[in-house]
């Protein structure tokens, strides 16, 4: 089993943006991987179902993901994508980003350089 915590800190903050969607942002810190993964898993299905269908996972604290961390991911984004919304990811620690460019996710992923990139990015509302 590897080494370190069993349970993730993961920083929320809420923002609105100018059309006056909500867009939570979510930074986990540490390792997003077999032992965190599903924490971080629940948090983005509560956020996506309860509070926003816009979300930008911030991943500049996280300096180790594996399968099991990007599966998290992908949950999130189809979670997103079911309801309508965005799911984005931006600032990738350098050690984590080779990760996604070793299995590709890199182009799965919309992924931008700064959180505020990534938020100037989410699209408005859809017009029903």
């Amino acid at each position: 089993m590897p080494r370190g915590s069993l349970v993730i800190h993961i920083e929320q903050k809420t923002y609105t943006s100018q059309d006056g969607n909500t867009v939570i942002v979510l930074t986990p810190t540490g390792r997003l991987d077999i032992t965190t993964a599903w924490q971080f898993r629940l948090k983005l299905q509560e956020c996506i179902s309860k509070l926003s269908r816009h979300v930008v996972v911030n991943l500049g604290q996280v300096n180790f993901i594996d399968s099991s961390g990007l599966t998290s991911l992908v949950a999130g984004m189809r979670d997103a994508d079911k309801v309508k919304g965005s799911f984005r990811i931006c600032n990738v620690h350098p050690e984590a980003k080779l990760v996604f460019e070793v299995t590709m996710m890199d182009t799965v992923f919309e992924i931008f350089e700064t959180e505020e990139a990534a938020l100037e990015g989410v699209p408005r509302s859809l017009a029903s």
